[in-house]
């Protein structure tokens, strides 16, 4: 059964920033107490854990609610309300929830930290942060210093990550010549923003934090769209296939991953979903099927499935999954293309209106019923069995999942 715990706004400072870095290297001016006084990757005011601390913040169409669920507890915090959200994304800990041409931001208080070699996972109070205007969220990507959110408009807010972790927020600089549609997305202490100006072939600029050019990848990227960053670099989609940045030495470069074949406009991909720390992408391919992306051995794979609601990439070795409108759970063989299970999931047929989410992480995946106020959580290693459903009530029609 799940509970129901009160709103929660307002803990102690949570800076990942500083006293991670404290914790960690455990050197530098201000390092005058033994580091051993303190635990490895020490968070203020944070539990760590041995393992991910996963939540869904969730939004419901017709009452306005924002909850956030524990899928470790089952719980399930309110945080107040948010009517007619229109978009949503995550950045691993917060929330970003569009609504009446402003952006909410919510602290999941679910998220980890990594070092490369290892990772700390720490959880904490769920509370509200606050609000930055504008509309047609793209996406939101951070580092520990900045978070860029990015809106359909051809704009970036970006946030100082630091005050986000305090409960504040600090707007440290706005980027006004993005792509319509294209993502700002944060990378080894720069900006990568991709452009597109008339007359001029599309492309990804590199900007210092904030917002001044530094270089140029010598890559083009016509007409950019999409983004997702993943251990081996940021990918961008683009209409000829995609563009991986990567960075060495502070130098940055930019590898072509172009379409196995000839692609029409509608078909390209536009906008990437993964699990984060993965390096196979999901995206729709039109109303056609679905591409997956292997960034490691560069490589495309498209699935005829037909029209889809949503889409998701499990990673190496993992299926891709794709709900259609008829409510049905599919998952193919990323590699090949092949359908491997099918299950009947939703209330069908689905509309638009209430196209679900997959979220997916190391073991399970989430997908959103609207219609049925429900969440499901599917094992995608057991032929799509449906290990546990969450019984939130309402439109559940937004929904994101942190601590990963």
């Amino acid at each position: 059964m799940k509970r129901i715990s009160k709103k929660t706004v307002g803990i102690a400072g949570l800076s990942v920033v500083a006293v991670v870095l404290a914790g960690c290297a455990g050197s530098g001016p201000e390092a005058s107490e033994p580091a051993e006084e303190l635990p490895h990757g020490y968070v203020e005011g944070a539990e760590e854990t041995a393992e991910a601390q996963s939540r869904l913040t969730v939004t419901g169409a017709d009452s306005g609610a924002v909850r956030v669920l524990d899928l470790i507890t089952g719980d399930v915090t309110e945080v107040g309300q948010a009517p007619g959200v229109e978009g949503a994304a995550g950045d691993g800990r917060f929330a970003y929830l569009e609504s009446g041409g402003a952006v909410r931001i919510v602290d999941t208080g679910s998220w980890k930290v990594d070092h490369g070699d290892h990772v700390h996972y720490y959880r904490a109070a769920v509370r509200e942060v606050g609000t930055i205007p504008g509309s047609g969220l793209v996406s939101a990507h951070s580092d520990p210093a900045v978070v860029a959110v990015s809106f359909g408009n051809g704009s970036a807010s970006l946030l100082d990550r630091a005050k986000l972790d305090e409960g504040t927020i600090g707007e440290t600089g706005r980027i006004s010549d993005v792509a319509r549609g294209a993502a700002v997305v944060p990378h080894d202490g720069h900006l990568l923003v991709p452009v597109e100006q008339p007359g001029q072939v599309g492309g990804v600029q590199v900007r210092d934090r904030d917002g001044q050019p530094a270089a140029a990848i010598d890559q083009p990227c016509p007409n950019p769209a999409g983004a997702a960053a993943t251990r081996r670099g940021v990918v961008f989609g683009c209409a000829d296939g995609a563009l991986l940045v990567t960075s060495k030495d502070g130098t940055f470069s930019g590898e072509k991953i172009p379409y196995p074949r000839p692609v029409p406009e509608e078909e390209r991909a536009e906008e990437f979903h993964h699990r984060p720390g993965s390096d196979t992408l999901a995206a729709k391919a039109g109303e056609s099927g679905v591409w997956s992306l292997d960034v490691a051995h560069r490589a495309w794979t498209f699935a005829a499935t037909g029209p889809t609601l949503a889409v998701n990439a499990v990673g190496a070795g993992g299926p891709l999954l794709a709900v259609t409108p008829d409510g049905a759970l599919h998952a193919f063989d990323a590699e090949t293309g092949h359908e491997t299970a099918t299950v009947p999931l939703l209330r069908g047929p689905v509309g638009e209106g209430d196209a679900p989410t997959i979220e997916v992480d190391t073991t399970r995946a989430y997908v959103n019923d609207a219609s049925a106020g429900v969440v499901h959580e599917i094992d995608y290693n057991d032929d799509l069995r449906r290990a546990r459903t969450f019984d939130l009530g309402g439109r559940v029609v937004q929904m994101v999942e942190t601590g990963r």
